[in-house]
C-alpha cells in the first residue's frame, strides 16, 4: 500500500471514528477538528511552508522554531496549532494572552514545560508589556529572568527553560511589538479567507462527521453565506441540521434557507449586527464618512468589535470602504440592504 493510499485510509478511520462520537454534544466542535494534514481545507501555501519546517526540525532532533498565526477568527490559527503537535508528537499546553496576569503565571507555565513541548498562546496580543520583555528571552536564549525583591536589594534569577516551541495567535497582528514578532524565527503566516470551493469541501466533511446526508444545493446555499470561515460553515451546518432532525426532513436548500431564516441571515451571510452597521451608515449619517468613534457610539459597541467582527466582512464583501475622514457606504452594500429589508420583513 503507497503513503498516500495510507494516508487517506487513517484519514477515513479517523472520519468515522469522530462520527461516532458525535452524541456528545459537549465535545461536537473537537470532532469537526481536522485531526490531519490531508483533513485541513485549505491555506495550502501555510501547509507547504510548515511541513518544510517540522520535517527539517524532525531530521535536526530539534523542536520547530517559534510559529506566529494572525487573522480574522475562525480561520484555522488553534487547528494549525493542534495539527503541529499532532505531527511532532509533542504534548501542547494551551492558554491565553488575557489569562497571563502577572510574570509569576508565565514563570509557572514556562517551568512545567517538558522539552520538546508546544505552548499555545491564543490571543497573544493581549499580553501586557512586562510579561512580554520577560518572554523575549525565553523564546530566543531559552532562559527565564526573574526580578526577586524591589529596590537596592533587588536581585535576578536566572532559570533555564526546556527546549520548547511557542506557538501564537492573534486577530489584531498590529498590536503585537516587533520586537515579540521578530523573536518569531519560524515565521509569520497569515490566515487567508477560504474560497467558496474550499468551503463547500469543509461543509462536506463535516456533514460525513455528524452522520447527515445532504444535498449539493444545501451544501451551495450554507457556503455562500458562511462568511467565507469554516467555523461560521460549521456553526450553520449544525443549526440546518438541527431544524432537519426537528422536522423529521432531509438536508436540502429549503429546509437550510428556513433555518437561516430563522437566525435572521441573509443571502449574503449578514447578521442583524452587520445590517445595523450599514444601516447606521446609510441612514443618520447619509453613508459616511462616519468616523469609528462615532459609528462605535451609535451602535453602543466597543471599537475593537467593530474593527476585529464586522468590518472584515463588510470590507471583503465591499460594502463599506475605509477613507482618511471615516466608513462609507457602497451603492452595492445599498442595494443589498434594500433588497435585504423587503426579503426579511424589516
Amino acid at each position: 500500500m503507497s503513503r498516500k493510499t495510507a494516508q487517506k485510509s487513517q484519514d477515513s478511520e479517523n472520519t468515522k471514528e469522530r462520527s461516532q462520537k458525535t452524541g456528545d454534544a459537549a465535545f461536537l466542535d473537537q470532532t469537526l477538528r481536522p485531526a490531519s494534514w490531508t483533513e485541513y481545507i485549505g491555506q495550502k501555501n501555510i501547509k507547504e511552508n510548515l511541513k518544510v519546517l517540522l520535517k527539517a526540525a524532525a531530521e535536526r532532533g530539534h523542536p520547530p522554531e517559534h510559529l506566529l498565526f494572525y487573522g480574522p477568527p475562525g480561520l484555522g490559527k488553534t487547528t494549525l496549532a493542534h495539527l503541529i503537535a499532532r505531527e511532532t508528537g509533542a504534548q501542547m499546553k494551551s492558554t491565553s494572552g488575557p489569562a497571563i496576569e502577572k510574570v509569576g503565571d508565565l514563570a509557572s507555565i514556562l517551568t512545567n514545560l517538558s522539552p520538546g513541548d508546544i505552548l499555545f498562546i491564543d490571543e497573544i496580543h493581549r499580553l501586557n508589556k512586562t510579561i512580554e520583555e520577560v518572554l523575549y528571552p525565553a523564546m530566543e536564549s531559552g532562559h527565564l529572568d526573574i526580578i526577586i525583591g524591589k529596590g537596592p536589594s533587588a536581585r535576578t534569577i536566572q532559570l533555564d527553560l526546556p527546549p520548547f516551541t511557542l506557538i501564537a495567535a492573534t486577530t489584531r497582528i498590529a498590536m503585537l511589538s516587533a520586537p515579540l514578532r521578530s523573536r518569531f524565527s519560524g515565521g509569520v503566516y497569515k490566515l487567508e479567507f477560504y474560497t467558496d470551493d474550499e468551503i463547500e469541501r469543509i461543509i462536506e466533511r463535516s456533514a460525513n462527521i455528524l452522520g447527515v446526508e445532504i444535498e449539493p444545493a444545501a451544501k451551495k446555499e450554507i457556503g455562500k453565506r458562511s462568511r467565507s470561515t469554516p467555523r461560521t460553515a460549521n456553526y450553520l451546518l449544525k443549526r440546518a441540521r438541527d431544524l432537519a432532525q426537528v422536522k423529521n426532513e432531509k438536508l436540502t436548500a429549503p429546509i437550510v434557507e428556513e433555518a437561516l431564516r430563522m437566525l435572521n441571515i441573509d443571502e449574503a451571510g449578514l447578521n442583524p449586527e452587520d445590517r445595523a452597521v450599514l444601516s447606521i451608515i446609510e441612514d443618520k449619517f447619509a453613508g459616511g464618512p462616519v468616523g469609528l468613534n462615532t459609528l462605535a457610539a451609535a451602535l453602543s459597541e466597543e471599537q475593537a468589535t467593530i474593527e476585529d467582527v464586522y468590518e472584515p466582512y463588510l470590507l471583503q464583501l465591499g460594502f463599506i470602504e475605509r477613507t482618511p475622514r471615516g466608513r462609507v457606504t457602497t451603492d452595492r452594500a445599498r442595494k443589498h440592504l434594500g433588497k435585504n429589508m423587503k426579503g426579511l420583513g424589516i
